[in-house]
């Protein structure tokens, strides 16, 4: 008995990481590579690392003076890949302030600094 519970534990803990994952982070971003220029629209892509629930998805832009505006998102072309359109900017300082949801139901809400320079 006390075998067949060890063997159960050691399952257990073989289990992939994705299936116990409980909350979508990103793993890349195109902001990291490439910032967006003056009054250039701009798409961004966000990679986590689970699938997400785009309905119930939300990325705002931050602006001077704590203005938040509602960004539209799509699904990009793999799984967990969202693409987040940015209007054109004045040379700033910005943020991206998302509050994703995995497939599983869980809430990750963060935000990734970015500037526009002249």
């Amino acid at each position: 008995m006390k075998k067949i519970v060890l063997i159960g534990f050691a399952f257990i803990l073989l289990i992939d990481s994705n299936l116990v994952s409980a909350h979508a982070v990103v793993t890349d971003h195109t902001l990291a590579f490439e910032q967006p220029k003056v009054n250039e629209p701009k798409k961004i892509e966000l990679t986590f690392n689970s699938k997400v629930e785009l309905g119930l998805s939300r990325v705002f832009l931050v602006s001077k003076g704590d203005k938040h505006t509602l960004l539209k998102i799509s699904k990009g072309e793999k799984q967990g890949n969202v693409v987040v359109s940015i209007p054109p900017l004045s040379a700033g300082d910005y943020a991206l302030l998302y509050k994703i949801f995995a497939a599983d139901g869980h809430l990750t809400e963060d935000v990734i600094y970015f500037a526009v320079k002249p």
